[in-house]
């Protein structure tokens, strides 16, 4: 991969990084102000449904975050986009859709169906 396209894709991964850490933190204000006093017992039911939605977002954004943090890493390294599993060239097309990628589309079709094979086996 060359230092131009590790270069835009440390770009993409450190806007997407800085992106979720805004959202979280604009979901902890929406929580921390948001009014608790609700007398109709609909509208508490919804408000909790909502911030369990909410925190489950955030949850995924936590993990999210750390799996940037790590592609951030590799670039660092100088190990981004390649296969952990194999070593070759993830494709730039699959970096494109998915940055946080660590293995090549065969990779992870072999570990997908290792998995199942796995789960169905019990």
């Amino acid at each position: 991969m060359s230092s131009k396209h590790l270069a835009y894709f440390a770009r993409k991964l450190t806007r997407w990084r800085d992106d979720l850490i805004i959202e979280s933190q604009e979901t902890l204000e929406h929580l921390r102000t948001e009014t608790r006093d609700v007398g109709d017992e609909a509208e508490r039911a919804s408000r909790e449904s909502d911030n369990i939605l909410e925190l489950r977002t955030r949850d995924r954004y936590r993990k999210l975050l750390r799996k940037i943090e790590e592609a951030l890493k590799r670039v660092e390294d100088g190990v981004y986009g390649y296969c952990e599993e194999t070593g070759e060239e993830i494709g730039l097309g699959r970096l494109e859709a998915r940055p946080i990628a660590t293995l090549t589309v065969d990779a992870q079709e072999r570990r997908e169906i290792f998995q199942r094979q796995f789960r169905d086996d019990r």
